[in-house]
């Protein structure tokens, strides 16, 4: 239970002492993530086979120690997370993002990816709101020194923003903590599930509303998005991809974890439906009004957040099935967008869509690697984007409410607009005749303009989020059966409160 946290933060010590050696940083960071990645499997198969793994650490039992437990929700999405972080990793070395320029090597990446791998596995892992909170600063801090390695003016301008949301945010977070122990006397998730029933209904609707903005503002919930996609789009392509995937991800984890954990929501939820449908609307237009690539893919993150929110909103197992299904789906398709991006701004020389043409013509198989991922987006059978939506919608029209129709309604057109939106990504990108690549202005940042011997292993890579993709499209039905038994738990909360309060878990 430890591994997934502990191995990365010692390896990230090991690694800034053989940061002189740039051969074994690489190799440690791919060992390491290779290896978390099948400790993670081992959890999967052994919470969905035996139930939640909990592991009490210090020996002080819950709550006054601190709890890490796996579920079959947290292992799910950490084993998701871990081989998106492996195909990541292995595009930035094949890029060279992970050094300065084009000669020398930089101590910071490994140790600061390490990092990062540490606190989204203790975020997913973690059974107390504190831990959690050290979880987001883990990967927070980490982010900071990945976003603004190039120091730029034009890349520091829009991190400023990040970090600057991302500190206000972390300060609600621990104001958050502060009134909920003053509140119950706990920040256990297990024993807050029981306290918190107890206060009253004001009060956990205070608190409700609270998190929902917490975690709202680290998963870019509109209206508190509006720091993702002017920050984003500034960093290197593999750092954009992983922030992509997993940032906002993690946040959504916390609603989901927190909202069925700690509340009951069995009442209409109109207003996480409402929002639910402005995030998804938002993204969807504002990626059609954008000529920059990695904007518009930003932007299709967001819209991607709203379905989440629109499932759980549902508070149905069919519901719960869609976003956990679509989470999954989300985390990998939205790395393998923007490791294309990567490949295409490294070909041409530019993310503007007005300078782009005719990439088709010179590199088919980045054409070919875009156009799955984007299908699956846009929902487009057989892919696993239509198989969690399919499931939204019909989790939706199960419930019957009229707000439950508007929005099932909503998530269809907006399913058409970010359909159009990735086709005049297809045209713009890869039809037409192809044009010379922009020149390049910075010959000491990472991006080198036109083809080169390391582009092989950056192709690699993104066929390889690619194909995660693909693989949940045909593995759709243990997939989706392993999602209904995660669901089934988050609603009943008995299994995970019995785990941690009683040491019910497996061993």
């Amino acid at each position: 239970m430890a591994l997934p946290v502990l191995v990365p933060l010692l390896a990230a010590a090991v690694s800034l002492l053989v940061g002189q050696v740039p051969a074994a940083q690489r190799v440690l960071s791919l060992l390491v993530l290779t290896f978390i990645a099948v400790v993670a499997a081992v959890l999967l198969v052994r919470a969905d086979g035996s139930g939640p793994v909990v592991l009490q650490l210090g020996g002080y039992a819950a709550p006054v120690g601190i709890t890490l437990i796996a579920d079959r929700l947290a292992a799910l999405l950490l084993l998701v997370s871990i081989v998106v972080m492996l195909g990541v990793l292995v595009f930035a070395i094949g890029q060279r993002v992970t050094d300065t320029g084009r000669v020398s090597t930089t101590t910071a990446f490994h140790p600061m990816y390490l990092v990062l791998c540490a606190g989204v596995s203790l975020a997913y892992l973690t059974g107390d709101l504190f831990n959690l909170f050290v979880a987001f600063e883990m990967m927070l801090s980490a982010s900071y020194v990945l976003m603004t390695r190039q120091t730029t003016a034009s890349r520091i301008r829009p991190s400023m923003t990040y970090v600057i949301v991302s500190l206000t945010s972390s300060l609600l977070f621990l104001t958050m903590i502060a009134i909920v122990y003053a509140a119950t006397g706990t920040v256990n998730l297990a024993d807050l599930s029981h306290a918190i029933a107890g206060l009253p209904s004001g009060v956990r609707s205070a608190l409700g509303l609270l998190m929902m903005v917490v975690f709202g503002i680290k998963s870019a919930v509109v209206p508190l998005h509006f720091w993702l996609p002017d920050s984003y789009p500034t960093a290197p392509a593999p750092i954009t991809a992983v922030f992509a995937a997993l940032l906002t991800k993690v946040g959504v984890y916390a609603i989901i974890r927190t909202q069925t954990l700690l509340f009951s929501n069995a009442a209409d939820w109109n207003f996480l439906l409402a929002v639910a449908l402005l995030t998804m609307v938002v993204g969807a237009l504002g990626a059609i009004a954008q000529n920059d690539l990695n904007r518009v893919l930003s932007f299709l993150l967001v819209s991607g957040i709203g379905f989440m929110l629109f499932g759980l909103a549902l508070f149905t197992v069919t519901g719960l099935v869609g976003v956990i299904v679509y989470i999954i789906h989300h985390i990998a398709v939205m790395a393998a967008l923007f490791l294309v991006s990567g490949l295409v701004t490294r070909f041409t020389g530019t993310a503007s869509l007005h300078d782009m043409c005719g990439v088709a013509t010179g590199y088919p198989l980045i054409a070919i690697v875009f156009s799955v991922p984007a299908l699956s987006l846009a929902g487009i059978p057989p892919f696993s984007g239509f198989v969690a939506k399919a499931t939204l919608l019909r989790a939706g029209v199960e419930l019957g409410t009229p707000m439950a129709y508007v929005v099932t309604g909503g998530a269809v057109v907006t399913s058409l607009l970010i359909l159009y939106a990735l086709s005049k990504v297809w045209a713009s990108v890869f039809w037409g005749r192809p044009r010379a690549p922009v020149a390049d202005v910075d010959p000491n940042d990472e991006l080198t303009v036109g083809t080169g011997t390391r582009s092989r292993a950056m192709l690699t890579a993104t066929i390889g989020m690619a194909l995660v993709g693909l693989a949940i499209t045909v593995a759709a039905g243990p997939v989706s059966g392993v999602a209904e038994r995660a669901a089934t738990d988050l609603l009943d909360r008995g299994p995970y409160r019995q785990s941690v309060l009683v040491g019910g878990g497996s061993p």
